[in-house]
């Protein structure tokens, strides 16, 4: 037995299902989960000793690579000065004021310690700050797993085929609308049908969590004028998409501004860290300003806040995005160049998801789900042999980092195509 099957063999007595969130379990590509103890660079080892090049990059946040030396020392430097205070403390003003010069739309934000937390925040805001109790998300996005955003959800739900979530009550379940992202249509239909009565639309710009899905051209800007016309707050979930693509929100490479906007995974650089932003007259709303409450005792973390702040901050410096793209782009073109008859790899900057469905547009969560999901856990399970460490789920995204070679990326296509054409 390997240690990483010893662990998940103690695990599962007293977790459940052996894991702390759903989607590190192997469950939709078989076998059970690796654990792993280490990272540097583009690198991952797990307890075995096992080297594998990391393209999951614990879901999003390190785009700087595992362990960069600058964030380690800022966390130490953080941490050796005390770990919490339950106060407020400087690093979440340097924080606010580092985001806001980035993303200038934000006029005010507040610190939480998940996405989860953000978007529930957004949520209730929304409703107060207008009055109303509806909100419309887009089948497959994922926004957490606060019970109203348990309705058509993507990430770990799609990929487990639960369409929903056990302990969701009608009452909640009625006040979220679902329309099909990149179908403005569908949008306008809801707010029609809903006279008054719908608070905010929320939207990942990019999504991210039915696998990578880029915005068709003028959706966002339309988005952006329906909510505006009907009273609507736009709601725009950065958590993955914040700082991925250019060094602020993607919101701002589309030359729209939203009313609220959620951050997180970057701007904790690999610790726990989400932030919600925005307007300043509905962000006023918050208590103790206003009658909307939220509260975290780790919210504004010293420690999280040190390693968000050095990884803005290096960025910034570094501009690492043209090289994310290139790699993407050799990624994307290879695999659909060589196996188009097999799959669709979609990809924007370093970000990519490997359709096992042959050579199609895919816009939305209909056309996501025309993938083979059994071929891609065969996929999964022959590249994490050949040392490549992949989402263990057909339907998320693969990230590139920073510290990715062009070697590593060479190496990482050859076998992708190899292994494809071999499993057809």
């Amino acid at each position: 037995m390997s240690r990483s099957e010893e662990l998940f063999s103690r695990a599962s007595k007293l977790i459940p299902g052996g894991v702390n969130s759903p989607v590190r379990a192997f469950k939709s590509v078989g076998g059970n989960p690796l654990y792993f103890e280490r990272g540097s660079g583009s690198l991952i080892y797990d307890c075995d000793g096992r080297e594998y090049i990391d393209f999951c990059g614990s879901w999003g946040p390190l785009i700087l690579g595992h362990a960069r030396q600058e964030v380690v020392e800022a966390v130490q430097e953080a941490a050796e000065n005390g770990l919490s205070f339950g106060t407020c403390n400087p690093l979440e003003l340097e924080m606010a004021e580092l985001v806001h010069s980035m993303i200038p739309f934000i006029e005010m934000m507040r610190m939480t310690s998940s996405g989860t937390e953000a978007v529930m925040t957004a949520l209730r805001l929304a409703r107060g700050f207008t009055g109303r109790p509806k909100i419309i998300k887009f089948d497959g996005c994922y926004h957490g797993h606060s019970d109203s955003m348990l309705v058509n959800a993507g990430s770990g739900l799609l990929t487990g085929g639960i369409p929903s979530s056990a302990g969701v009550t009608p009452d909640t379940a009625s006040n979220t609308l679902t329309a099909r992202y990149n179908d403005i249509g569908t949008v306008k239909a809801l707010i029609e049908a809903n006279p008054g009565a719908v608070a905010a639309v929320i939207v990942e710009p990019v999504a991210g969590n039915m696998g990578l899905i880029e915005p068709l051209p003028g959706f966002l800007q339309d988005l952006r004028c329906l909510c505006s016309d009907n009273g609507v707050l736009l709601i725009a979930d950065e958590v993955i998409t914040g700082f991925r693509f250019h060094p602020g929100a993607y919101c701002s490479l589309e030359e729209i501004r939203p009313d609220l906007i959620t951050l997180g995974k970057i701007i904790g650089g690999g610790m726990p860290a989400a932030a919600l932003g925005g307007r300043r007259d509905i962000m006023e709303k918050l208590a103790p300003c206003g009658p909307v409450y939220q509260a975290g005792t780790l919210s504004g973390n010293p420690v999280s806040l040190a390693a968000g702040i050095a990884t803005l901050k290096l960025l910034a410096e570094e501009n690492p995005y043209p090289r994310l793209e290139a790699h993407g782009k050799y990624i994307a073109d290879e695999i659909n160049g060589h196996c188009s008859s097999f799959c669709t790899c979609n990809y924007l900057g370093g970000v990519f998801t490997i359709f096992f469905t042959p050579s199609r547009e895919i816009r939305n969560l209909q056309d996501v789900k025309h993938s083979d999901t059994s071929k891609y856990a065969e996929f999964f399970r022959s590249m994490l042999n050949e040392g490549f460490y992949l989402p263990p789920a057909q339907f998320e995204a693969a990230f590139v980092s920073a510290a990715h070679s062009e070697r590593e990326i060479e190496f990482f296509v050859s076998k992708a195509v190899e292994t494809i054409k071999r499993i057809g």
